[in-house]
């Protein structure tokens, strides 16, 4: 497709990635696709329905990559954010993720559900996205008046030390191309497949799952808006200029945005699809700006386009209901898990959605890190909140965490404080 115009072209993605997203957060509202509660469900009750459609969200995706990248319809080695990237910060991988699990437990859910509860009519979730905004912001934005970020004061002077300069790009295959002479794009096309029938096949190997149509529509729903949102923002639109025509992404680079009207580059153009950690911190851009149109990002209509479908799902299922904090602890608890998921979302690259589903359809080590260590701290931490509930006063937090970890078997059995439940 061809524009006359940049901005026509750029209207049309933007408003394309709100009408995905819109749909997608009102199919994620009506089927309960979370997450924090696929989780929360492995965990608690031993029931892996919700993980598997989180599963078959990544393998639709997963497979879309694939067959695009071999088709040479668009390429995910250069995106936003830099899941193949070759700066390989294994380790901000782990402590951001850790981080985001702990805190969208402590704060009721990933960057995902806080939306989809916005939309719902839960004004604390609202409180929760101004906190995640904020320090998503300052994470990579200076303090004003300053040069200093929370990343660059709080966290690289370590974590930096212990990434790797990658010669090639971090994905499976970049990663054995580079070991090997095969070729890379055969390799991504292989591989590729070879995981997606793996992930299929754990996935519907449950009975329980074939028969749960909301688990099978969630999971599906999710990885083709996944998909699309890598589709439009790679490949859909091209813009014609001086009968020269360029990629939307390609238009607005380094070397010929000055073609753009009035010599302004819009904010953010790359190939990208869904992730919401980022973005929250774009919306509070957004405010400081005045609300100018000329940052609105494809992040913030994704953002706005998944509040927006919950909403009208929860107007036609009647299900909206206006929620408030419990009382001080309660808000206490949702502080604290906002600010991890700003600071650990950015500093992983990502959320659930983000590396979960996004980065990982990229077959990105990173990804795969992150994954894990999100599920890693969001399991960890409902473990420690079980056993403080049933145990109270006796179950003092290291108890409590020894525990966990020996029933995660991560520690030896004899090193158990207290008895399992």
């Amino acid at each position: 497709m061809t524009f006359e115009s940049f901005a026509a072209g750029h209207s049309l993605i933007l408003w394309l990635a709100f009408g995905i997203a819109l749909i997608m957060g009102a199919v994620v509202n009506k089927t309960n696709f979370c997450t924090m509660g696929a989780v929360s469900d492995v965990v608690n009750m031993g029931d892996s329905s919700r993980m598997r459609a989180w599963v078959l969200a990544m393998a639709i995706a997963m497979l879309g990559v694939t067959i695009f990248e071999a088709m040479a319809y668009f390429s995910v080695d250069v995106t936003r954010p830099p899941y193949r990237g070759s700066n390989f910060a294994w380790l901000e991988y782990v402590i951001g993720g850790v981080m985001f699990g702990v805190g969208m437990t402590l704060g009721s859910g990933c960057g995902n559900k806080t939306l989809i509860r916005i939309g719902g009519g839960n004004i604390k979730s609202v409180i929760v996205l101004a906190i995640i905004g904020v320090c998503a912001y300052y994470m990579i934005n200076p303090f004003p008046g300053t040069d200093k970020t929370i990343y660059s004061e709080v966290f690289y002077p370590w974590t930096s030390l212990a990434s790797i300069s990658l010669s090639g790009k971090q994905d499976i295959s970049g990663l054995i191309n580079s070991a090997t002479s095969i070729d890379l794009g055969t390799l991504r096309l292989v591989i590729g497949l070879l995981v997606v029938a793996m992930l299929t096949f754990i996935v519907f190997r449950s009975s329980d799952f074939r028969s749960n149509k909301d688990n099978i529509i969630g999971g599906t729903v999710v990885g083709f808006a996944v998909l699309a949102a890598w589709y439009i923002s790679g490949g859909f639109a091209t813009i014609s200029a001086d009968g020269d025509t360029y990629s939307w992404v390609q238009y607005a680079s380094d070397d010929v945005w000055s073609l753009i009207e009035e010599g302004k580059r819009p904010p953010a153009v790359a190939v990208q699809s869904f992730t919401f950690i980022n973005p929250m911190g774009e919306t509070y851009g957004y405010v400081l700006s005045g609300f100018s149109a000329s940052v609105i990002t494809f992040g913030l209509m994704t953002l706005f386009g998944v509040i927006s479908g919950s909403f009208l799902w929860s107007l036609v299922s009647k299900s909206f209901r206006i929620e408030w904090f419990v009382d001080f602890k309660d808000f206490k608890t949702h502080f604290i898990g906002a600010v991890l998921m700003g600071v650990g979302g950015v500093l992983s690259l990502g959320c659930t959605f983000g590396q979960g589903i996004t980065g990982i359809s990229t077959l990105s080590v990173g990804s795969i890190i992150a994954f894990a260590s999100i599920v890693f701290g969001s399991a960890l931490t409902m473990k420690i909140q079980y056993y403080k509930m049933c145990y109270e006063d006796e179950a003092t937090f290291p108890k409590a965490l020894v525990t966990a970890l020996v029933d995660m078997r991560f520690l030896p059995a004899g090193m158990r404080k207290l008895d399992a439940i």
